[in-house]
């Protein structure tokens, strides 16, 4: 079925559509049929090590129904019936694909970051109301067995843990070895500690309830959050569904090889690619639990690829700039296609993957509050690089402005808000937190990403920014994309991330931060005069640069703005501070739900509240006294 324009997109929804169309219902639905298709198909393959030659666990498309089935029956001898949750705080291995695929058929899954802090990931667990807990059991080189019992603790709705033991992956005499050095239990909390793969094992292989009778809550997936606390985002089977209908039925066969070192708990991994291959009977390798943070994982990289036969590769713009300084040293011929999502890509960075390689890379947009997918640039159809392609079918996508108090669609290539509408869009019930879903939606119907774009007279939608990191220097807004771009075509800078500092008069200047390339040696000033050359707008040349040995990011490789944000406060107001000659410092910047960034400042000596404020008061931002 081709999809190589917007033509293409109109045709398909004009042949049949959506509500009409003969697709699965459930999950279980979709696995089961996929199951009677390729039953000896490879489905999943996971390796703990990143070497070409190292141990991996592959499941066939039947081992998986059965195990998935298993583990669903697991779930519900726990108590876990459709609206209650099952919380998966894993890397990725096989338990992990397992957990989310059984978690959902049972009831609700909830996947969590296993990087976010005790405090995070109990909130989550309190906010979704989980009642069962998948983790790890204490493993080296890992942390997450220990947060999770932190995390727990602090979360009494949590009945069950069920641990995933890691060594089972590993050979002699690695394997002899963990078990000696094993980190200590990770401690007591109120709920009853179990072996996952031991609990599974005693379930039957086939369902042992009624399968759901159609659509229904089937996933929370917490966002990225820029302050506070991460919001919880509601997906239905529909939702999921249709994203696994989209690269089913436009892009993947049984035939396919695909690799995803991205993590389980994003929607990209989840369900986007995991979702895709469920429907198409394709085969998915998620190399090491850490994906492309693992040991070895860049430098083996190509050799995987030649190992496993990869037809499509699945990345983000920080793993393709890690991937070029390194050889392609292997045969990937087999290669078609790449995909890169979370953040746009550099011209450049394509060009020079694009060679190096011989493939071509496709970008696409999504969002966790759509469940995910929104547009792509077409895998048989022109590709334009640096826009996100055109919009799948099914989904609508608006450009909208507010004008006098009303909302109106904005024009060919106008810049405005991206509003979308969709099977993968719950209008009204986006998050958990009903005041969350307040004035999300324009016309009761498109969701409201607050990220900024246009689309072009081709039907391209282009991605200019997002209005919350739009820099506004005395009422003039500076998007910081045109800072970066021009940081980024400097050839030291591999990463850039372009923020406002806080200003006493114009209330923010703009300023950056940047990543360098391996053995690059360019300085915070030369940057400066870089940038004064190169950023045509002279209120957007930033008054400060500073090179950092590595920019903070998300699990999906966005560099993360709120890090920088609360860096660059920290520096202001300990700058006005010095200047003032106050005995006070600001110690930490944190995120407070209703406030905002707020500058925690601690007395170095004999100081008095009003001076402070004096200094400080002429900021935006708010302070207060860390004691």
């Amino acid at each position: 079925m081709g999809f190589a324009s917007v033509a293409d997109t109109l045709a398909l929804e004009q042949e049949m559509p959506w509500a009409d169309r003969d697709v699965p219902k459930t999950l279980y639905q979709m696995l089961s049929q996929t199951r009677d298709k390729v039953p000896l198909g490879k489905a999943v393959t996971f390796q703990l090590l990143s070497g070409p030659t190292d141990k991996a666990e592959t499941l066939t498309w039947t081992q998986l129904h059965e195990k998935t089935c298993q583990t669903a029956n697991l779930f519900r001898s726990l108590g876990i019936g459709e609206g209650d949750v099952v919380a998966c705080v894993l890397p990725n291995c096989n338990e992990t694909v397992l957990t989310i695929l059984g978690g959902a058929i049972a009831g609700i899954i909830n996947p969590i970051n296993p990087l976010l802090e005790p405090e995070q990931i109990a909130s989550i667990l309190r906010e979704t109301k989980a009642k069962v807990v998948v983790t790890l059991k204490a493993f080296p080189k890992t942390d997450v067995a220990q947060k999770t019992a932190e995390a727990v603790r602090h979360a009494p709705g949590v009945h069950t843990v069920l641990e995933v033991d890691l060594n089972r992956y590993l050979t002699p005499p690695k394997s002899w070895i963990v078990p000696l050095v094993r980190p200590k239990n990770p401690g007591n909390h109120h709920a009853d500690v179990k072996d996952f793969n031991a609990e599974v094992a005693r379930q039957s292989k086939t369902l042992s309830f009624a399968d759901s009778a159609g659509d229904r809550v089937a996933a929370y997936f917490h966002t990225g959050g820029t302050t506070g606390m991460p919001k919880v985002a509601q997906h239905r089977y529909s939702g999921i569904i249709y994203n696994g209908w989209l690269g089913g039925t436009l892009l993947f066969t049984p035939e396919d090889n695909v690799i995803c070192p991205l993590p389980l708990f994003h929607v990209f991994a989840c369900h986007v690619i995991l979702m895709a291959v469920v429907k198409s009977g394709a085969h998915v390798v998620f190399p090491t639990p850490a994906g492309y943070r693992g040991e070895g994982v860049f430098d083996n990289f190509w050799k995987l690829i030649e190992r496993w036969k990869i037809t499509f590769i699945i990345t983000v713009p920080t793993a393709i700039s890690a991937l070029m300084q390194r050889p392609v040293n292997a045969d990937v011929s087999s290669v078609k296609t790449s995909f890169s999502g979370s953040a746009p890509l550099p011209l450049e960075l394509f060009k020079r993957f694009e060679a190096a390689t011989g493939v071509t890379i496709v970008e696409g947009y999504g969002l966790t509050e759509a469940t995910c997918l929104v547009s792509v640039n077409p895998v048989d159809g022109e590709k334009k690089v640096g826009s996100v392609g055109i919009r799948f079918p099914y989904t609508d996508v608006k450009i909208l402005k507010t004008v006098g108090g009303d909302v109106v669609d904005c024009a060919v290539d106008e810049v405005g808000e991206i509003c979308i509408a969709s099977p993968g869009v719950w209008a009204g019930n986006t998050y958990t937190e009903e005041d969350k879903n307040r004035d999300l939606y324009h016309y009761g119907k498109y969701l409201r990403t607050g990220d900024l774009g246009r689309i072009d007279p081709d039907g391209y939608m282009w991605i200019t920014g997002r209005a919350k990191d739009l820099i506004i220097r005395g009422g003039h807004n500076i998007d910081p994309a045109e800072i970066e771009e021009a940081l980024l075509a400097h050839k030291d800078v591999a990463f850039a991330g372009a923020i406002g500092q806080p200003d006493a008069h114009a209330g923010e200047l703009p300023c950056a931060y940047v990543e360098l390339v391996a053995g690059a040696t360019v300085t915070g000033a030369e940057l400066v005069e870089h940038c004064r050359v190169h950023v045509h707008e002279r209120a957007a040349q930033p008054k400060h640069v500073e090179v950092l040995a590595e920019l903070p990011k998300t699990a999906v490789g966005k560099v993360f703005k709120p890090d920088l944000r609360k860096r660059a406060i920290t520096r202001v107001y300990n700058a006005a501070l010095d200047e003032a000659k106050m005995n006070a410092q600001v110690v930490e910047v944190v995120d407070d739900k209703k406030r905002g960034l707020v500058a925690r400042v601690r007395r170095t000596g004999v100081v008095h509240d009003e001076e402070v404020g004096h200094v400080l008061g002429a900021f935006t931002r708010p302070w207060e006294w860390a004691e």
